[in-house]
């Protein structure tokens, strides 16, 4: 017997007496104790009942002969399908024991609900995760060890442009140029981190830098790649641009109620490039089309408010028609930080007809609701972009130093665990986890920067490196997020007091304890009856919950998360994975027998 796994079917193929016949059966569903499955081949039919500790309640089998003038055929035709019953109780049995090996088969860190390819011409949606300042070798190095193993869907990168010198990070979002040589390192270094995340299933995201150049102030002439620059006389040659390429205003936003400001006066200084011009359009869109053609599977757009959305439509356009795509192909993701008090014209909304933009909002109401009440959580969506364009974080790099009141960052220690754990949890937008590194000052760069060079990360207790994608809650929460993709919240439960609790239907369960005290508990959950690890407390199920008459009844540690998943389990009801193999091979060997006994009368019966 042989099988194999594609998506909720299975497909075993059994050879009998020369003839091989192949049944694809569906798992209908999970419930408890039960497990429903039909086995389809061809035409007839015939019932069978497996009773006992295998969990089968029914299966219903459609079985034919492969050919009319095959043997087993002609044991139907003779034993008017006594035997063909016979046949189809140990297909049934095969059938069963493939679901079995499929369930049984359930890691922590599976990451079996593999994506296929979405149907609007977009990359399927994932995990993402942010590697903050973080340089080309360590990210490929990073994938293979601990990306694509956990079942990280895509990794942002920082800009790979060429920018000025200095070490503080922002130094990597003052470009002068689109070579892809930068202090996170050369461009074939870049081209090989694509590749090797690529195999480990990864996918690479480009933060890119387009609505401005380096400042005027800047003195410098030669960036950190090499690219030569003149800020004081905007001629930045290297990338394409003159003067002529630029905003000829040299003042600074000073207000965001008038969109024309936010769009055409320059931020903090830097040189803001007339987006509108087709010359810009076309630079800017041979930049993206290089690198989707290296294999970048998406970008996040800096500072997209800055800039018209018809320009921001422009360059997608551009990029598209260069890289020989549509640009409804193209993953775009767009930072539209929107506050209600600014112009309508720059509000996020107003750019979701060209990608997914930056709900900032949605960061807010996290930190509100884990210092006041989480019970709120069950309203988080509110009025935000709707789910298929919103891009979510709890933190990224400018909120954690510039919005630190107004957002959860790791300085909030358990409650930001939590936060990121409902973010995974909770079915809606493209999540995206923070990997940056701890800071005293808000300009101070990555650990070890130089003003051209940014060391390998070391991950470890005594780094400042936070490598959040190892934390064990982090880890068991993509492996949760994976399993539970594509199902809708079930069975809300709140107290008053600060706990929550859902399912995501019959793939998994949540429940927070935001107090400073343990909570004993007991929830309704739409989880199958079992005992599961709970993956936000260990990644090697050292830590399990039990699932009894569709109730999770345990003690939840102070500031802490018990999540459970149907990918990640001990066993389903008291049913051990030893004694329903042990059985299966029992009664598959009895039916075999059984057969046996019948073929050889038959064949009795045919020599008198």
């Amino acid at each position: 017997m042989s099988s194999s796994l594609t998506g909720g079917t299975c497909t075993t193929s059994l050879s009998l007496l020369g003839d091989v016949f192949i049944l694809y059966f569906n798992v209908s569903y999970i419930n408890n104790k039960r497990i429903i499955i039909k086995v389809f081949s061809h035409n007839e039919k015939c019932c069978t009942y497996v009773k006992g500790t295998t969990m089968i309640h029914s299966a219903q089998l459609q079985v034919s002969e492969r050919k009319k003038s095959n043997y087993a055929c002609e044991l139907i035709d003779n034993y008017k399908r006594n035997v063909m019953c016979s046949f189809t109780a140990i297909a049934a049995i095969a059938a069963v024991a493939t679901v079995l090996m499929c369930i049984f088969a359930i890691v922590p860190n599976s990451s079996a609900f593999a994506s296929t390819k979405s149907t609007d011409g977009l990359p399927p949606k994932g995990v993402i995760v942010t590697a903050f300042q973080q340089n080309w070798k360590s990210i490929a190095k990073e994938c293979k060890q601990t990306y694509g193993p956990e079942g990280v869907s895509y990794v942002q990168v920082s800009p790979p442009q060429d920018h000025i010198k200095g070490t503080a990070w922002w130094t990597s979002y003052q470009p002068v140029s689109y070579n892809l040589n930068s202090k996170l390192g050369t461009e074939d270094e870049f081209k090989n981190m694509i590749t090797t995340c690529k195999a480990a299933g990864v996918g690479i995201v480009v933060d890119a830098v387009i609505n401005h150049t380096t400042g005027d102030g800047n003195k410098d002439t030669v960036g950190v790649g090499g690219s030569k620059y003149d800020a004081a006389n905007q001629s930045y040659p290297d990338a394409g641009y003159t003067k002529d390429d630029f905003h000829q205003i040299d003042k600074d936003i000073y207000t965001y109620k008038d969109a024309q400001v936010v769009w055409n006066y320059r931020l903090v200084g830097l040189l803001d490039l007339d987006t509108s011009k087709p010359h810009v359009q076309k630079i800017l869109g041979n930049y993206f089309a290089k690198l989707l053609k290296m294999g970048v599977a998406g970008f996040r757009v800096d500072a997209a408010k800055h800039m018209c959305p018809e320009d921001v439509k422009g360059i997608k356009e551009a990029a598209a028609k260069a890289a020989g795509t549509k640009p409804e192909n193209i993953w775009w993701m767009q930072e539209t930080i929107g506050f209600p008090e600014q112009d309508p014209k720059i509000q996020p909304d107003q750019y979701v007809g060209t990608g997914e933009v930056d709900e900032f909002e949605y960061s807010y109401r996290l930190r509100n609701y884990f210092y006041g009440s989480i019970e709120n959580l069950s309203h988080i969506t509110d009025q935000l972009i709707p789910n298929k364009k919103a891009a979510i974080f709890v933190t990224n790099w400018d909120t954690e130093r510039d919005n630190s009141t107004r957002v959860l960052t790791y300085k909030d220690g358990a409650k930001y665990e939590l936060a990121n754990a409902f973010m995974l949890a909770y079915p809606y937008g493209t999540p995206n986890i923070y990997s940056g590194y701890k800071f005293t000052q808000r300009d101070d760069g990555a650990p070890g920067a130089t003003d051209t060079h940014i060391p390998d990360v070391k991950c470890g207790k005594n780094s400042k490196w936070q490598c959040a994608q190892r934390w064990t809650s982090i880890r068991g929460m993509i492996g949760f997020y994976n399993a539970v993709k594509g199902t809708k919240v079930t069975q809300w439960q709140d107290d008053n007091d600060n706990n929550i609790a859902f399912s995501r239907e019959n793939k998994g369960f949540l429940a927070i304890n935001n107090t400073d005290k343990p909570k004993n508990v007991s929830y309704k959950t739409d989880l199958p009856d079992g005992e599961y690890c709970n993956v936000y407390a260990s990644r090697k199920c050292f830590s399990t919950v039990t699932v009894n008459g569709g109730k999770v009844e345990t003690t939840i540690p102070a500031y802490s998360a018990i999540a459970l998943h149907v990918k990640a389990v001990e066993h389903f009801g008291s049913t051990s994975t030893f004694s329903t193999v042990t059985m299966i091979v029992i009664v598959f060997a009895v039916l075999l027998i059984e057969l046996a006994l019948i073929l050889r009368k038959n064949k009795a019966g045919s020599n008198k």
